[in-house]
């Protein structure tokens, strides 16, 4: 008899893959698929709360709008202005704090992947973010009126920021401040940009753990410096680690608790018991959202650097 011929590694890591994610599979089908194509329906359609239903009926009385200009998407963008108005400016918001993270998290990683006396120490003090960014503290922080207090006590004492001098700076040699507004806008959002970081420091420090050091010290062996090792070697091999992580920050970023088109959404299903309203504006963002996030990995995965 003939030995079988073994599995290469990438059919093996192809495998494991799949082991992975089907828990997640085998849950999504199990509890989110059937209310996900509720929820879709639902936002076609005009619902109807009926009351003392009769035994073994649909709570709900759902009447297909055949007139467009009341259909729940027409709704959703032209008839409650506060939906568009907010998700254009989460639009705005994450065209900025986005690329703000993903610098900022990948700076600190190659700062923590160096050897220096107390590196434990400061990963640990890095890694805070990773407990702070969860939903309960973050639930605290949002809904704590003494935190609140706090916050808006340093605000009225800490006088005018660095944001401020560098806009009069900039108003008197006669610089325009719309040029470098969304570089001002990432200052005074840098707490939330270090918030927000901690999951991404993680998985960028994962991925230059393994890149070998042995093709840093050929690099410097054939002269190469510190600058052109990191374009050369350290971006190329951590690419695909980047691409990772724009997608989850966009996903994030997205989901936050202090979102507002969350919050709009929120209110139109409860209380607002608009169902077909909050799930046209649910769909309708995350439509959005699955655009975005295909033109981003479809432009970055061109320039993706994979290896064996």
């Amino acid at each position: 008899m003939k030995a079988k011929k073994p599995r290469n590694l990438r059919r093996r890591n192809a495998i494991a893959g799949y082991l992975f994610i089907c828990p997640f599979i085998i849950g999504f089908v199990a509890f989110l698929l059937q209310p996900m194509c509720e929820s879709f329906y639902m936002s076609l359609c005009r619902v109807n709360i009926v009351a003392n239903a009769p035994k073994g009926e649909s709570p709900f009385d759902m009447n297909i709008i055949t007139t467009l200009k009341e259909t729940n998407y027409y709704r959703a963008f032209f008839v409650e202005a506060q939906y568009k108005t907010e998700l254009i400016n989460t639009l705005k918001a994450m065209a900025v704090q986005v690329p703000a993270i993903l610098v900022f998290s990948f700076f600190i990683a190659l700062l923590l992947n160096q050897r220096f006396k107390g590196r434990g120490f400061v990963r640990a003090i890095f890694f805070l973010p990773v407990i702070l960014s969860s939903g309960v503290l973050v639930g605290l922080e949002t809904n704590n009126i003494l935190m609140s207090g706090i916050k808006d006590v340093i605000a009225e004492s800490s006088g005018p920021g660095i944001t401020d001098a560098l806009k009069d700076i900039l108003q008197a040699i006669g610089i325009g401040q719309k040029i470098l507004k969304p570089v001002f806008d990432i200052i005074e959002a840098v707490y939330d940009v270090a918030l927000a970081s901690g999951i991404q420091i993680v998985i960028f420090l994962s991925g230059l753990q393994t890149v070998s050091p042995s093709m840093y010290e050929a690099a410097k062996i054939e002269g190469c410096t510190a600058w052109e090792s990191f374009w050369k070697i350290t971006l190329p091999m951590v690419s695909s680690i980047i691409l990772v992580n724009l997608v989850y920050t966009v996903v994030d970023f997205f989901m936050r608790s202090d979102n507002k088109v969350m919050e709009i959404i929120t209110t139109k299903i409860n209380p607002g018991m608009d169902y077909g309203l909050g799930s046209a504006m649910a769909w309708a963002y995350f439509g959005i959202v699955i655009v975005i996030l295909g033109v981003v990995a479809a432009i970055l995965s061109k320039v993706v650097y994979y290896y064996e």
